[in-house]
């Protein structure tokens, strides 16, 4: 039994990893075959990869998907802790688990992701949920099949997360959800240490996967006929500096770019690291997407220091406007948090100020959520919810407004889009523009998921788009 000890998880050293080559044990394939699995997943496009994995390590051993709980043999949550909103729709979920468990004894049921890194949620399960199977954390996911194995042949509860990171293991098997949009994750962990987040400790530190790695994986997509990949990391742009002198993100957007790929994405950003050669590659590339994610999270500098953030107002619109200027046709989201301890009034209307200069193109804004174990959750926090809840409709009215007023200069335009499927009303499809807008569109042709083509803008919602296909 390994438990999480976040004692471990803060230490900030870089330690040397070594790349070791997935082996599947033998022993345990098709060792349940005939039995069924439900997976619920969490969280942000890692904990969604992540499952694409997960997936194709149970369909080893033998388990077969289903799309209900109720009739699996195995339910797996693959969690987040990013907010507490996440945290207790987890809890939720076990406690109709649990009731179901009282009905079908032989139910296993297991808890992994970035909740399974946190120690209090890992001594909760071994208080009050000693009927969990099994529980296992981000850094051996690979070891899945082992640990299934031991919970149902010794029939005893399994907890095994790892604090730090271990080795970077490639070749995990994946099971992609569609054949047309892939994620390929090229770098693990974050080094930033923002004061209100849980991702160093539940991830790790940053590492890098080998460009030879990460190039050979896209090339296969490439073969294999996809049209769009993503670029995964919780903080892409620090891509290569850790094992690279003269190889950095910027480096790795321009090879993937030479591919040949139509589209190409990369999330999360973090503006620290977003560097005038990554611009420039964007900007160079129409296989690139003119679409950034660039969390600001206030725009107050005095809160972006105590959040730990690394930039100022300032040096943020620098970038902001220099993306804006370079990359034609960019569009530009980003996150927001309101009600940090100690924002006053002034500070988040400095936050509405950045807002109307930027006039994003979408916004995820949500209430500061206290995690335990990060600096943040010891600050003085004497603003009430209901001002916090009261700010956070205030930034959503006028956020609204520019999403609304983007939109609507694209009335009358012609934009690409990626079929990603057909709506409920005759000749009805829908699909995401380069700039990542949902478009809602109709077509007397027959289209399929993973078609590209051009759609003509006839009207303009708040969140999304209507048009018509180009013939």
């Amino acid at each position: 039994m390994h438990l999480p000890d976040y004692k471990e998880a803060r230490k900030r050293d870089i330690r040397p990893y070594h790349r070791v080559e997935f082996q599947f044990d033998d022993k345990v394939k098709n060792k349940y075959q005939g039995k069924t699995f439900y997976l619920k997943t969490y969280g942000c496009q890692m904990n969604e990869h992540d499952s694409e994995n997960i997936e194709a390590l149970l369909e080893f051993l033998g388990f077969a998907k289903v799309d209900d709980y109720t009739a699996a043999d195995l339910v797996l949550l693959n969690t987040c802790s990013i907010r507490e909103n996440a945290h207790n729709k987890a809890f939720g979920m076990l406690g109709r688990l649990k009731h179901l468990k009282q009905e079908k004894k032989d139910l296993i049921v297991g808890l992994c992701g970035c909740m399974a890194q946190e120690a209090s949620v890992v001594d909760t399960i071994l208080q009050d949920y000693r009927w969990v199977n099994f529980v296992f954390g981000t850094h051996n996911m690979y070891q899945l099949p082992e640990i299934i194995d031991k919970a149902i042949e010794e029939n005893k509860q399994q907890i095994e997360v790892f604090s730090r990171e271990g080795d970077l293991v490639e070749g995990v098997p994946v099971r992609r959800v569609n054949d047309y949009k892939a994620y390929v994750n090229i770098i693990y962990g974050c080094n930033k240490f923002c004061t209100y987040c849980i991702v160093p400790y539940t991830r790790g530190r940053e590492r890098s996967r080998l460009k030879e790695d990460v190039l050979k994986e896209v090339q296969e997509l490439v073969r294999d006929g996809y049209k769009e990949v993503t670029l995964l990391g919780q903080n892409v742009n620090a891509y290569g500096k850790d094992i690279y002198d003269d190889y950095t993100m910027a480096n790795l957007l321009e090879d993937v770019a030479k591919m040949g790929i139509p589209r190409i994405r990369f999330t999360t950003s973090h503006p620290w690291d977003f560097t005038d050669e990554m611009i420039d590659v964007i900007a160079k590339y129409d296989n690139i997407m003119p679409s950034v994610h660039l969390p600001v999270q206030s725009g107050s500098s005095r809160i972006l220091k105590l959040m730990g953030r690394r930039y100022t107002k300032e040096s943020y619109l620098e970038l902001f406007h220099k993306i804006k200027n370079k990359v034609p046709r960019v569009s530009i989201s980003t996150d927001i948090i309101v009600g940090f301890p100690g924002e006053t009034e002034e500070d988040f209307l400095e936050t509405l100020d950045l807002v109307r200069e930027c006039q994003y193109d979408n916004a995820f804004t949500f209430i500061f959520s206290k995690r335990e174990g990060t600096p943040a959750c010891r600050l003085a926090d004497p603003v009430p919810l209901k001002e916090k809840e009261e700010r956070l409709q205030r930034l959503n009215e006028v956020v609204n407004h520019y999403f609304l007023e983007n939109n609507k200069r694209l009335v009358g335009c012609e934009l690409e889009v990626l079929v990603e499927g057909i709506s409920d009303k005759k000749h009805m499809y829908y699909g995401y523009s380069d700039t990542n807008k949902l478009i809602n569109f109709s077509s007397e042709k027959e289209l399929k998921p993973g078609d590209i083509l051009m759609v003509k803008i006839v009207d303009a919602k708040t969140w999304s788009l209507d048009g018509e296909m180009v013939e």
